[in-house]
């Protein structure tokens, strides 16, 4: 580890000038400490905004949910507001990490992890995302758990987070401050595709602060839910999932939200499924023909074409637990 100065502030203020000044936010520090720990990240200044006042959940006027930056992934999924109307938030949160991490890490920090890709943590293997222009490793290299879908010749790596998988077929927004005041960026253009500057991951501004994520309302009844398949049952990333939100009035799919994960380079969100399901009454048949385009795209690489399948399998199952059958 580099030496570093470290600061704790007490403010909204404090924290912006800091920020502002190049220092790096720190709060649960789940991801920051062991990539500074394997020297990938080098930063001169950590700022603690651990004791900011942004640990609320709280509904919104027009009945979402708005969740501030350093409520933890174990608060966040235990809160009752959380459970009973976005269930998918839960349940991904749930199949995160360990309990350990979960009571640490908050859910500004968790969107803004960096990739588990292993070419990435080796500070001695070529990675276009930690040194911009030295070549992607893992194209020629060991990619059974890497990306299908968002890839460039500069970068294949996947996005590690599984809440940000549900925020993304929510389509929730991140509230962020900085020098320039407040502004709303959606999720599906807060996390950037690698194309090619795949060292700018997120579209975030220097000296910005996450605040929070607010999930919009969505038509009542909404079932929802999150359905992950990985190498092993506990503390492992995804190979694929899905997150799943419908809304069926009267027998009929009136509005649906999917995404996927542990296959893009960011959550994928896929609106051809959502598409061939709005309108639709739930079937078997149904569940399976839009499932069918969930790899609509995929690019697979020599050791993860098995992903197109499974990536297909869990839309279809996930849509089988959330929507039923008549």
């Amino acid at each position: 580890m580099h030496p570093f100065t470290y600061t704790r502030v007490a403010d909204i203020r404090g924290a912006l000038n800091a920020g502002r000044a190049g220092g790096r936010y720190i709060a649960g520090g789940t991801t920051l400490v062991d990539l500074m720990r394997e020297t990938v990240e080098r930063p001169g200044t950590l700022v603690d905004i651990s004791g900011l006042p942004l640990d609320e959940v709280t509904v919104t006027e027009r009945g979402g949910l708005r969740i501030g930056a350093l409520v933890t992934m174990a608060e966040a999924a235990a809160h009752s507001k959380v459970r009973t109307l976005y269930p998918v938030v839960s349940q991904a949160l749930e199949l995160s990490a360990s309990a350990q991490l979960r009571n640490m890490a908050t859910i500004g920090g968790n969107i803004m992890q960096r990739t588990r890709c292993t070419y990435f943590r080796d500070v001695t293997a070529d990675c276009n995302k930690r040194e911009p222009g030295s070549g992607c490793a893992a194209r020629e290299g060991v990619n059974r758990t890497h990306a299908i879908l968002g890839t460039s010749d500069a970068c294949v790596a996947t996005h590690p987070s599984d809440v940000a998988v549900a925020f993304a077929a929510l389509e929730a927004r991140v509230h962020l401050l900085g020098p320039d005041g407040n502004r709303q960026v959606p999720f599906a253009d807060f996390l950037l595709r690698p194309g090619t500057t795949p060292q700018r991951e997120q579209a975030i501004r220097r000296g910005e602060l996450i605040t929070a994520v607010e999930i919009p309302a969505l038509p009542r009844p909404l079932r929802s839910g999150y359905l992950k398949v990985r190498d092993r049952q506990s503390y492992e990333f995804a190979l694929t999932s899905a997150a799943i939100a419908l809304h069926v009035r009267g027998g009929v799919i009136r509005e649906a939200k999917v995404a996927a994960g542990g296959v893009g380079t960011v959550p994928w969100k896929l609106p051809a499924v959502e598409r061939h399901l709005v309108g639709e009454r739930p079937s078997e048949s149904l569940w399976a023909a839009a499932a069918e385009k969930a790899a609509s795209g995929a690019h697979p690489l020599q050791q993860n074409g098995f992903k197109v399948e499974l990536l297909k399998r869990t839309v279809e199952r996930q849509l089988r637990i959330v929507g039923g059958t008549k």
